[in-house]
């Protein structure tokens, strides 16, 4: 990608309680400037997965954007990994704190999505089983791997995918953050063309929508506000079983513009 045509970011997400939960434990976040966004799905008793994953992704997100205030853009794409890799360390060790410290967050934990752009580049970090997936050219792809008991038995050849998406181990997370002293970081970088759409959610929306209704819903031409209620919308419509959440992020080729069109959704009803 030439100085002369950077890539643009469009960020869009949106959470929703679902049908069945009485509160939201997923938390959704985006720094439009520093081109940051994060999505972490909490889990524990009492509201203790509401407090673990709006810990998450509100340190994440602060720790990044004071770095980066700092960096600036010259920093490497190796510093800005081990910058995201310290931010999410920093706030595992608060949440694991915080669950030894009061009785009601005993054992609260919650997932992770931080997806950090820079220019044609996406570092991409993760742990648990909120997923990162990009559509590219009509081709939807997981470009994560969940961290679960059931990705594990895929990966031994015990089960294949279609046998996991029946199984009810389901939400068996094998990495969470703020559950051991020190967090189990996955990060990737991959390479962005205009037009890549990234999609970031939690579990509730991948386990009432296989991939292919998933990848129609995205390749609409409608706004990523719309396309992201639609999402959530089907997933209700297959039961809501769960809480909701999608952080559409879209790149677009031209001029990039301080404040370009984006936008932060937030829906609990």
């Amino acid at each position: 990608m030439s100085a002369s045509s950077p890539l643009a970011y469009e960020f869009c997400a949106l959470t929703d309680q679902g049908r069945v939960r009485s509160n939201n434990e997923d938390a959704v976040t985006v720094d439009v400037a520093g081109q940051v966004a994060v999505l972490a799905d909490g889990m524990g008793g009492y509201n203790a997965g509401e407090v673990a994953s709006r810990m998450a992704t509100e340190l994440i997100r602060q720790g990044l954007a004071e770095w980066l205030a700092g960096a600036g853009r010259e920093a490497s794409l190796a510093d800005l990994r081990q910058a995201m890799e310290a931010c999410v360390d920093s706030a595992n060790r608060a949440i694991y704190d915080a669950s030894h410290s009061n009785a009601q967050y005993a054992g609260m934990g919650t997932t992770v999505v931080v997806a950090a752009f820079r220019e044609d580049r996406l570092v991409l970090g993760h742990i648990g089983d909120s997923r990162c997936y990009r559509l590219r050219d009509g081709d939807l792809q997981q470009i994560t791997r969940d961290h679960s008991w059931l990705q594990e038995q895929i990966d031994a050849g015990l089960l294949t995918p279609e046998e996991a998406a029946l199984s009810g181990f389901r939400n068996l997370v094998t990495r969470a953050m703020g559950v051991e002293s020190t967090a189990a970081l996955e990060v990737n970088e991959f390479q962005v063309q205009p037009d890549d759409l990234f999609i970031l959610c939690s579990d509730g929306l991948t386990d009432m929508l296989d991939d292919d209704e998933l990848r129609a819903l995205a390749a609409s031409s409608d706004p990523l506000a719309e396309r992201a209620a639609r999402m959530i919308e089907a997933a209700n419509e297959r039961g809501g079983r769960d809480n909701i959440s999608v952080l559409l992020v879209r790149a677009g080729a031209g001029e990039k513009k301080r404040g370009l069109v984006s936008r932060l959704l937030l829906r609990t009803d």
